[in-house]
């Protein structure tokens, strides 16, 4: 879904999975630090939204989600996953109550997938679960903002900002209200705050067999002490008496480097040349406007925490995001 402040000046469209908003409007920098000063906002409208209403919603999801909700408060932020039966990752979701609806954002495109099993799994529960994407936006306002939130509008509040599930005919309006929020800030800029943030995202840190552990994401998004849901028993057995196969790691990357790593860029051990053994890929990499090229990365749990990396010819320092 176009988003319309790819009309604004300068708006230079992303492009894959992020299609259809803003990557930059014209000094990828400044936004990032318009962003890590607490102003200006985020166009995120091309991201999923879905909404649970009824009266056992939030007993129903908890039944399906690796977070604990039953008891979720009206306006506490959460986020919950959706595992396969073998607890590989197969949604995100970043939810609020709001007191009757239970909203959630995902990532892009993903929304039908996840409504066809919700939908699979309603049984005799007392739920409706809807499609939003098309009526409302969302638009992030980051951590230290003092913009007002329009009247009637859902707010998703987290330590890294408040999430707004904004009516989409509302957007345009919203943007042009400069003098509540600040300008608009393109998605790279976002996407290089949650990378300096060690946050995983769904398709960029994950692949076909990630587990929760592998990225930090027990606590967060998985609630150890609930009931049965799809996939817990790999949850659980990994938890108590194994250790994930990989893990996510920070890197610094060479900054004399003029192209920086694509996603599934192999990484190697520096000592053993650019011919090694392949211990990890690059997931997520970007350039920070202080900390400069870094990125996010899966590399093999007995990887030594202190040891070099090549992603492809690019030299690599690691920090540890999840212990070893």
């Amino acid at each position: 879904m176009k988003s319309p402040l790819l009309s604004l000046p300068g708006a230079v469209p992303a492009e894959g999975v992020d299609e259809g908003v803003a990557a930059h409007y014209g000094d990828l920098f400044r936004e990032q630090r318009t962003l890590a000063d607490g102003t200006g906002f985020v166009d995120l409208s091309h991201r999923g939204v879905v909404a649970v209403s009824g009266a056992d919603r939030l007993s129903w999801l908890h039944l399906l989600l690796t977070q604990h909700v039953s008891d979720l408060p009206a306006g506490r932020a959460t986020e919950a996953l959706i595992l396969s039966a073998n607890g590989h990752i197969e949604h995100a979701l970043y939810l609020v109550d709001d007191g009757e609806t239970v909203w959630m954002h995902t990532e892009p495109g993903t929304q039908d997938a996840l409504i066809a099993y919700l939908e699979s799994m309603k049984f005799f529960y007392r739920v409706d679960v809807t499609d939003r994407t098309g009526e409302i936006a969302v638009v992030h306002l980051p951590a230290g903002s003092i913009a007002e939130v329009p009247e009637g509008v859902v707010v998703r509040e987290t330590p890294h900002g408040r999430d707004l599930f904004l009516p989409r005919a509302g957007l345009e309006a919203f943007a042009a209200d400069t003098g509540g929020h600040g300008p608009a800030v393109g998605l790279l800029a976002y996407e290089a705050l949650r990378v300096e943030h060690q946050r995983p995202r769904l398709g960029f840190e994950t692949d076909h067999r990630t587990i929760p552990h592998e990225l930090g994401w027990i606590g967060s998004a998985v609630h150890l002490q609930k009931g049965c849901y799809r996939g817990q028993e790999t949850v659980a057995r990994v938890h108590n008496l194994g250790k994930p196969p990989r893990r996510l790691v920070f890197l610094h990357l060479d900054g004399s480097e003029v192209h920086l790593p694509p996603h599934g860029t192999e990484l190697r051990i520096a000592d053993e040349g650019p011919d090694g053994r392949k211990i990890g890929f690059v997931t997520t990499s970007v350039r920070h406007y202080e900390l400069g090229p870094i990125a996010l990365a899966l590399v093999k749990r007995n990887v030594p925490p202190g040891a070099r990396l090549l992603a492809d010819t690019t030299a690599a320092a690691q920090e540890v995001v999840v212990e070893p």
